[in-house]
């Protein structure tokens, strides 16, 4: 079973400004778990006038006890302490012209325990009258996709061997950890599918609120004192942190 989040708000921002907070808003107080951002790629296209970046995230954050009891720390590269680092792919789309931009996020770890897609559409709304009472105002859609994979690797494991699969044998933990043996014994692979993606919905409800204030703080710094008042926030934050 696939799990969906979706929601549409709007910020009092000009689109310039909010697709320019888009590239900004790692850290702010609300994302200091982000360790890193690098670009990876970035081309403009001067036929369609638009800009296509691809930038690499990390990402520090603590596992939920749940996820916890149900696989080993070693299959999700945790540390004794449930904490772990992950990579996050990000593609974006801007066009400058038509006022939109388009985002695509997607976790590169652990996706076979829990695949979460994450898409933003920021669009300016076309004006009410002549006057363009619309330009400070920039409307968003999100959606989140979730969906674990771990009861298709059990059946394949089945399928292949003819014998009932265990924790180590789908995520590829070797012999570091006692098997949890017991938990799978007395759940079905898709109960266990269905727990991580119902924890994993959890954390994106948690977590959307809070990109949109973090990305309301790096809007308020722009609108306040431009690039120079975002960079003194963001060295607030990389120092907090710490």
């Amino acid at each position: 079973m696939v799990k969906f989040y979706s929601n549409s708000y709007t910020y009092d921002y000009g689109f310039s400004a909010v697709s320019l907070a888009y590239f900004l808003r790692y850290p702010n107080p609300y994302s200091r778990h982000v360790a890193s951002t690098d670009t990876i790629e970035r081309h403009f296209d001067p036929e369609t006038g638009r800009l296509t970046t691809v930038r690499l995230h990390l990402k520090r954050s603590r596992l939920p006890t749940a996820v916890l009891k149900l696989l080993p720390k070693s299959a999700l590269g945790a540390n004794d302490d449930g904490s772990t680092q992950s990579f996050i792919l990000e593609k974006s789309v801007v066009d400058v012209k038509e006022g939109w931009m388009a985002t695509d996020s997607r976790n590169l770890d652990w996706n076979n325990v829990l695949s979460v897609i994450e898409k933003h559409t920021y669009r300016r709304p076309e004006p009410l009258s002549a006057t363009g009472a619309n330009e400070e105002r920039t409307d968003v859609d999100v959606s989140v996709t979730l969906k674990s994979r771990i009861g298709e690797q059990i059946r394949k494991r089945r399928e292949r061997w003819g014998q009932q699969a265990n924790a180590t044998s789908v995520t590829g933990a070797g012999d570091e950890e006692p098997v949890k043996q017991g938990f799978f014994q007395n759940w079905t692979s898709g109960a266990v599918r269905t727990a991580i993606e119902s924890i994993g919905m959890q954390r994106t409800e948690k977590s959307q609120p809070k990109a949109q204030k973090g990305m309301s703080v790096v809007l308020a710094r722009l609108r306040e004192g431009g690039i120079q008042a975002v960079l003194e926030g963001m060295a607030k934050d990389r120092e907090l942190a710490l």
